[in-house]
């Protein structure tokens, strides 16, 4: 009997996972078409498709899966018709937060992203409440079994902004329009595993918060990213 109650945690929480990685699979792959629409295609020619199927392997997109989404955007005759709108607020403990969507819906993005946050202690602000404070920046994570000063000595060389050893893994930043040179740059250098690999938004400076808020703030952002409309969280907790 108990074996059985144990493959039935597993399988649950196998299935719990599937379904979360699932999820994110389905957002990455909105973005890839949005990248791709109105193009042939060519991930080579094209920095911001790229740069999203960068994203897409280092979230272990199945490569079949990105090239439907590709495959989708090009062929598609009727356009789908996603509009990108960022909502900006506050959440518990005067932690900055800035939501990206991608919806066919403005009305109900809003009202849904709106909602959430009421619920979960936060409350919406008004464009450019907070995204002053974030900057947009290449950000890759490096385990820790390649040599530290490798792989900073070639980000650097090539124009990185800044390598952080954290230990147990190297973060590495970038400006936007260079981070598929920095990339391509590590790996040339023999550094091919990325942990993270994403063009994403920076907080410049980070709130501590207790274990309480940091519990409450979590269940927002995964209350958030639940959403079908929402993209992408982004917050200066510190972590």
């Amino acid at each position: 009997m108990s074996g059985h109650s144990k493959w039935a945690t597993i399988h649950r929480k196998k299935g719990l996972i599937d379904a979360a990685r699932g999820k994110v699979f389905q957002k990455i792959a909105k973005e890839i078409y949005i990248a791709a629409r109105g193009t042939n295609g060519d991930i080579d020619s094209n920095p911001s498709l790229r740069a999203v199927v960068e994203k897409a392997k280092s979230s272990n997109m199945p490569k079949d899966n990105i090239q439907k989404a590709i495959d989708k955007a090009v062929g598609s005759g009727n356009a789908e018709n996603y509009e990108a709108i960022r909502y900006e607020g506050y959440a518990t403990g005067g932690v900055a937060i800035m939501i990206d969507c991608l919806t066919d819906n403005k009305n109900r993005a809003a009202m849904m992203v709106r909602s959430t946050l009421t619920k979960h202690g936060g409350n919406l602000g008004t464009n450019g409440s907070v995204s002053y404070m974030f900057k947009r920046r290449g950000v890759f994570e490096v385990e820790n079994k390649y040599d530290f000063d490798t792989v900073m000595d070639i980000a650097i060389t090539n124009d990185a902004l800044d390598v952080i050893d954290n230990e147990d893994s190297y973060t590495i930043y970038t400006e936007p329009d260079n981070f598929l040179a920095v990339k391509d740059a590590l790996e040339q250098g023999g550094i091919n595993e990325f942990v993270t690999s994403e063009i994403t938004f920076v907080p410049d400076n980070t709130i501590p918060l207790d274990d309480e808020k940091m519990e409450k703030l979590m269940g927002l952002i995964d209350a958030l990213e639940d959403l079908d409309d929402v993209q992408d969280v982004f917050h200066n907790a510190e972590v």
